[in-house]
């Protein structure tokens, strides 16, 4: 089996932390990590990081706290509170890596136990400009900032200076996450080929009368068997009019002879990078003439798509011209009527095609980072990584608008969507600008038959 977790590049997350506090100003940054999540009883989820937490220090313990000090002399500017070592407790959870190792691993300046944070917590944010902390999401922690804050306030009329303002990170964390380092991209390339081989391997192997939790099976056996953390999401595995249903993740109905399939699973690697990919082809290895012409649409869609990601255009471009080859399409088939400018501003096609086409991918699947400022959509630069995922959902499930025609039984029923992991490129070094991630992923309509 492969080791795909990376050497451990501590001057990666130290570049972070310094562009990070550098954006902070004279402000103060408290980043907690995830805690544990009950399943049921005294069970618990597997561990999954914080995305933000784990971005600025690649530290993989749940209850952990990290605060950012640019306002502290060197030498005390970014601090970790951690779980210490504690044998009795690793006997049953694992090793952990304790304060020694937050300080000689991890690169924190100074670490302490996490059950002093109660009280170090004011010392360390005293003589803050601001104090930089995502409110709603961390009950346990919040109390404690929100005390250390007001106590700065009480003091102030005699001290006369205090942390004047609460402050989201998210904005400053997202706009650095939005676009990614090329050691990022390389861990996305990787995602993208083990999904990717996954794909290609459940194709190989789908057979009429399987069942779709056996695909599933399949595809996450791949992931793990590669090194892979896991599966990225839930993975969508829906044959027939299962396709239909967006987010549907039962995978329990039996594969049927004539029917598509669609596949909608993506690997996520030890250090949290994502793969996600949809597939869909015909489940007896022949499209039906109605499949071929709705596959050969998404399909065209797709590419015109995927042709807009590149520096300077925006995420609401690559949407725009998959509608518009789509709506163009469906007119074509006789599945909308009318002028195909007056059908997209109308959203007279959205019975049939109800989603965006696509959403940013990195640590998260869908990844943070804003698609506008106010008026004005973001532009794609080089280092932006996005998916690029039309579809067509024909079905009873949405009343087909006024003035549209009836659909026709012969179309219900087939749901397809197509999508791929695209980044964003320099022009200088990518002609097209850009490259796609999951191309080993095949796609054409004669590779989707057999």
């Amino acid at each position: 089996m492969a080791d795909l977790a990376p050497v451990f590049d501590a001057q990666l997350f130290a570049d972070r932390r310094e562009r990070f506090m550098a954006e902070l100003g004279g402000a103060a940054a408290v980043i907690p990590a995830a805690t544990l999540v009950t399943h049921h009883a005294d069970t618990e989820w597997p561990f999954r990081q914080n995305s933000d937490f784990w971005y600025l220090t690649g530290f993989d313990e749940p209850d952990a706290v990290a605060l950012f000090l640019p306002h502290r002399p060197e030498g005390e500017r970014f601090v970790l509170f951690v779980n210490p070592r504690e044998p009795a407790a690793e006997v049953w959870t694992g090793r952990r890596w304790g304060c020694e190792g937050a300080v000689e691993r991890f690169g924190a300046d100074l670490s302490h136990p996490r059950v002093e944070l109660d009280a170090l917590l004011p010392r360390y944010l005293d003589g803050a400009e601001g104090i930089a902390f995502r409110v709603g999401s961390h009950p346990l922690i919040e109390p404690l900032v929100l005390r250390s804050w007001g106590a700065q306030l009480d003091r102030a009329s005699r001290t006369g200076s205090a942390a004047l303002a609460l402050l989201a990170p998210c904005p400053l964390l997202h706009r650095m996450r939005l676009r990614k380092h090329p050691a990022e991209l390389e861990r996305l390339r990787e995602a993208g080929r083990i999904s990717a081989s996954a794909h290609e391997l459940a194709r190989a192997a789908v057979r009429p009368g399987m069942s779709e939790r056996q695909i599933q099976a399949l595809i996450e056996q791949h992931f793990l068997e590669l090194g892979a953390r896991g599966a990225a999401y839930g993975s969508i595995v829906a044959g027939g009019d299962n396709a239909c249903v967006l987010h549907y993740i039962d995978n329990s109905a039996v594969l049927q002879d004539g029917d598509l399939l669609l596949i909608d699973a993506g690997c996520s690697l030890r250090d949290y990078y994502n793969g996600d990919i949809t597939r869909t082809f015909p489940v007896n290895g022949r499209f039906s003439g109605e499949q071929r012409e709705l596959y050969s649409l998404v399909l065209a869609a797709q590419e015109a798509a995927i042709g807009r990601v590149k520096p300077g255009h925006t995420a609401e471009d690559v949407h725009d011209t998959a509608v518009h080859v789509l709506v163009e399409g469906l007119v074509d088939l006789g599945l909308l009527r009318g002028d195909v400018d007056g059908l997209i501003e109308q959203g007279s096609y959205r019975h049939l095609y109800m989603h965006r086409t696509g959403h940013w991918l990195g640590l998260d699947v869908h990844d943070v980072g804003a698609y506008r400022l106010g008026e004005h959509h973001v532009e794609l630069e080089p280092g932006i990584v996005l998916t690029v995922e039309p579809g067509l959902y024909v079905s009873d499930r949405l009343a087909v608008p006024d003035g549209q025609p009836a659909i026709d039984e012969r179309w219900k029923g087939i749901g397809i969507r197509i999508e791929d992991d695209v980044a964003v490129r320099d022009l200088a070094e990518v002609s097209c600008g850009h490259e796609v991630l999951t191309a080993g992923a095949l796609k054409a309509v004669a590779d989707m038959e057999r």
